[in-house]
């Protein structure tokens, strides 16, 4: 299969296909996600709560999504890779 793109999404969006995503944690479920054709991985910041056991997802860290990241990315080669970031690490 070809790496999905910015430019594959605007193609299935334009002729109205579906688009599949799929949220991801670590290097096995991004090697599922690789293997069964889904277009768009997600790590999301819940792997506070999902992952690390946290009652909530204000404590996961930049170093913690970059970490998952990278694990999820060295078995999700094809799907579009999109990586939440945390809460806070973006206002002032």
């Amino acid at each position: 299969p070809k790496k999905v793109t910015i430019t594959t999404l605007q193609n299935l969006y334009k002729n109205n296909e579906p688009i599949t995503v799929l949220t991801a944690y670590d290097y096995p479920s991004g090697l599922f996600i690789e293997k069964t054709g889904i277009e768009i991985c997600l790590v999301g910041d819940s792997l506070g709560m999902v992952a690390l056991g946290r009652q909530n997802t204000n404590q996961t860290t930049i170093e913690e999504m970059l970490h998952h990241c990278r694990a999820v990315s060295r078995g999700a080669k094809t799907p579009f890779l999109v990586g939440d970031m945390p809460f806070g690490s973006y206002e002032t």
